[in-house]
């Protein structure tokens, strides 16, 4: 169950209501995101803002709750990753990946389920 490990409220990230429900399939994941025209929190990065972060909620969100967008810290028991990898957020907001996408860089694993955020700082955006 991926989760919030290490974040600063103050420094790591921004908070932002979502456009939409949370699906119960997303939870537990980290999910790329973006804003759109009206500044809400939409999956992807196809959004007004392009990606900006990413979310890993644990429960249940609807639209216009307000949610911690983590651009620096940590994410805990992550699934289906790899140690010493780069990852990048994945356009369609399903998920992380190792393809390279540029300005989609969300971080890398120390661990094989310990993925360090670091989006939005200009790192690892070319392999």
């Amino acid at each position: 169950m991926a989760r919030y490990d290490k974040y600063v409220p103050d420094l790591s990230g921004t908070r932002a209501a979502l456009n939409a429900d949370w699906l119960d399939a997303d939870l537990n994941k980290v999910v790329p995101v973006s804003l759109n025209a009206s500044g809400k929190v939409v999956k992807g990065t196809a959004g007004q803002s392009g990606f900006i972060g990413v979310l890993c909620l644990t429960k249940k969100r609807y639209a216009g709750d307000i949610v911690d967008i983590m651009q620096y810290g940590d994410i805990v028991e992550v699934t289906g990753t790899v140690a010493g990898q780069r990852y990048y957020g994945v356009a369609d907001g399903s998920g992380i990946s190792t393809t390279v996408l540029l300005d989609h860089f969300v971080g890398f694993t120390v661990e094989a389920d310990r993925l360090v955020v670091r989006c939005g700082l200009g790192v690892g955006a070319v392999s």
